[in-house]
């Protein structure tokens, strides 16, 4: 009798019971931003100098080039499912001081709801089926200080919102910190960052009818309560080096380390206690005209048919132009031939750098 209602039960069970486990909550903001950062496979905690920085590393902000920076990017996954926005505004107090706004948000939309497709009668009315969107969202609000007496050592903390929600059946609000630290010497650099230092908490609330609460019941669900969940603290290792190569051709050279303390997880180093995911990446530009970007990493053990684990990995291509040392166009291909099992991405990112606005 209740057939299409059970099948909107089962996946919209699926999607809460994901959001209890708190080892990957709040995950959406692990993908990364920016078309360069995901072209070089996410090495950017210690070469990030730009708006992006809020994301990658607070720090990074001290080293914006310009006043005003305005980022945007697009991305889509799961041939095109799924949504996933950046906007990001940064400007710079004064020579010592920079701050950031920064909105992230992934996203599934035009999810049909068919819990109400029988009416009280047991008739099927497909004028009944409705549509919500679920959604995850952060706000950024980003602080980075240099130090005269230590010159390219600089420290930067951001204070987030996150705002979770599926359709009108749940939603979360959260808060958390994460601090991060950048130390750059004669084109050496390196960076730490905090990710959630203070632990992110997201408090969760459930609003089911008594229609989903039967259905749940007789198929032996457990009913889902509101609820706190935590994402615990992880630490982000960068290190990198920036190389003249002459005639204006230059090379940045990058490598990450990001570093869980939740359990093991399927990463190319891990235990019970701790999990560590490395990925490198590099960069060839031409003044600041052109670039080239490549990068490895998501080093996975996957099984194969004889039961024996290969390793796996994600390469990630790239290129940005530059023009007028304003406007900054950046595209990254990942995932390239279907290595894991999501569909390769076609990113888009796009920079707008300024050091004051024209007079009318």
């Amino acid at each position: 009798m209740k057939k299409h209602l059970l099948i909107s039960i089962v996946l919209l069970m699926a999607v809460l019971g994901a959001n209890a486990q708190s080892k990957y909550s709040n995950e959406f903001l692990s993908l990364g931003i920016g078309a360069r950062g995901l072209a070089m496979a996410n090495t950017m905690c210690a070469i990030s100098d730009d708006v992006t920085a809020a994301y990658w590393n607070p720090a990074g902000l001290s080293r914006m080039d310009k006043k005003y920076q305005l980022s945007l990017m697009h991305a889509e996954y799961f041939a095109g499912v799924a949504k996933y926005d950046y906007a990001g505004i940064g400007f710079k107090i004064d020579d010592r001081s920079n701050v950031a706004l920064s909105y992230i948000r992934f996203g599934v939309d035009n999810i049909m709801n068919t819990t109400e497709l029988i009416d009280a009668q047991g008739n099927v009315d497909y004028d009944r089926i409705s549509y919500f969107s679920a959604s995850d969202n952060a706000l950024l609000l980003s602080y980075a200080y240099n130090f005269e007496k230590v010159p390219g050592l600089a420290l930067g903390a951001n204070a987030k919102i996150i705002y979770r929600n599926i359709g009108k059946f749940a939603h979360a609000w959260g808060f958390g910190l994460d601090f991060g630290l950048q130390y750059n010497h004669k084109g050496w650099q390196a960076g730490a960052m905090l990710r959630d230092g203070t632990s992110t908490f997201n408090a969760w609330s459930y609003q089911l009818t008594d229609q989903i609460i039967d259905v749940f019941q007789q198929t032996g669900n457990e009913i889902p309560e509101n609820e706190l969940e935590l994402t615990m603290p992880s630490l982000m290792l960068g290190a990198g080096k920036y190389v003249e190569l002459g005639k204006g051709f230059n090379a940045t050279f990058a490598l990450g380390l990001d570093c869980t303390f939740d359990g093991k997880r399927n990463t190319l180093i891990k235990s019970n206690v701790l999990s560590m995911d490395p990925h490198f990446g590099m960069e060839f530009g031409y003044k600041k005209i052109v670039a080239l970007r490549a990068g490895i990493g998501n080093f996975q053990q996957e099984p194969d048919f004889d039961g024996k684990k290969k390793t796996t990995l994600q390469i990630n291509l790239g290129v940005g132009v530059c023009i007028k040392n304003i406007v900054s166009i950046d595209y990254a291909f990942t995932d390239l031939g279907d290595i894991s099992i999501a569909q390769y991405s076609h990113i888009i990112s796009l920079k707008v750098a300024i050091d004051r606005f024209k007079k009318q």
